[in-house]
């Protein structure tokens, strides 16, 4: 090997060993939404083709989740199926509600239970209704870009 190859597969080596790694999992739940305010706020009820009134009243979604969580190394030192499974008990066992909160609300409830069991872990949620609209929220231990240890 030459000492450019050499030097390739060094710097390869070294990017692997610094790469962030993350798995991710996905989930379905039912809940009830409703966002009050929808009914009478005129930014909402607006009465033409962007009304959203009916958002006033409870109504029936699927919500779709997404959660990313930061692993140590490749052989994955939390388990897709055990983390999928224990985020859906989360629900299941009544530790955590959906009925009645906006997709931001969930994450950050979800958030902290997964931030107590997996400590010092950037995690990321995002949670749609009907896989259609929704948000995703990063949870990062630190902001770069902004000079901030968190």
């Amino acid at each position: 090997m030459n000492q450019r190859d050499q030097a390739l597969t060094e710097q390869r080596s070294k990017i692997m060993g610094q790469a962030e790694r993350k798995i991710w999992v996905t989930f379905r739940k039912e809940g009830i939404h409703k966002y009050p305010a929808a009914a009478t706020d005129p930014a909402l009820a607006t009465g033409d083709e962007y009304d959203v009134s009916f958002l006033g009243v409870p109504h029936r979604h699927i919500f779709h989740f997404r959660v990313w969580i930061d692993v140590l190394h490749n052989d994955r030192d939390i388990e897709f199926i055990q983390f999928k499974r224990w985020l859906e008990n989360l629900y299941k066992d009544g530790i955590l509600q959906l009925d009645y909160k906006s997709c931001e609300m969930m994450a950050d409830d979800l958030y902290i239970q997964i931030a107590s069991r997996y400590p010092d872990r950037a995690v990321w949620i995002e949670v749609s209704e009907d896989g259609e609209n929704g948000a995703l929220i990063k949870y990062e231990l630190s902001r770069p870009s902004l000079s901030i240890k968190i």
